[in-house]
């Protein structure tokens, strides 16, 4: 096996002291700080930016008119139209959960109920939103389109707590969704 040597090219005075380097970084940097002490920033004039930079200035800019389709936030449960549960508790957003945010615990429906035929439903569901990771795997999963990813970035608590969503108030938060739920047919 043939040994090959390398020779590193000489570097003269300049290049040895990084002078030139360091003169065009500065004018780089002058240039952007010009550029935006004069509202001219790539992407100020779409955040509806202050003008210095595109930072957005946030409680009073929001995201929202900027939010893009497919934006995925914190997962909440919803109702249909009549304001029945759409979950059957059958647990598949617990088990697929990658950070094990959620955790059901399956009741059943009163054999009096005139959904009974249902089966089981939740009796407590929590949603552990320090640990959600908000990929989407739980919504993908139900079978009966319970659980939905709403487009709310604005999650906030002052403690660990209060960030561990109940049942009650993820329906709060979710609120009415239309369309068809399978558990309420007749032919199920």
């Amino acid at each position: 096996m043939a040994i090959v040597k390398l020779t590193r090219p000489k570097l003269n005075a300049g290049e040895n002291i990084y002078f030139a380097s360091l003169i065009k970084g500065f004018f780089l940097t002058m240039k952007h700080a010009v550029a935006s002490l004069r509202n001219r920033t790539r992407g100020a004039k779409d955040m509806a930016s202050s003008g210095m930079g595109i930072t957005m200035q946030y409680p009073e800019q929001r995201w929202d008119e900027h939010m893009p389709e497919h934006y995925r936030g914190a997962p909440t449960l919803v109702t249909d139209e009549q304001g029945r549960e759409r979950c059957v508790s059958c647990q598949l957003c617990e088990f697929i959960c990658p950070p094990k945010a959620i955790r059901i615990v399956p009741g059943e429906i009163p054999s009096a109920d005139p959904w009974a035929k249902v089966e089981k439903r939740p009796q407590e569901f929590d949603i552990d939103m320090i640990r959600c990771i908000y990929c989407g795997m739980c919504e993908e999963v139900c079978p009966e389109q319970a659980i939905y990813l709403r487009k709310d970035y604005l999650i906030s608590a002052l403690s660990r707590a209060e960030m561990v969503h109940d049942k009650k108030k993820l329906y709060e938060i979710g609120g009415v969704r239309e369309g068809l739920v399978n558990k309420w047919n007749e032919i199920k």
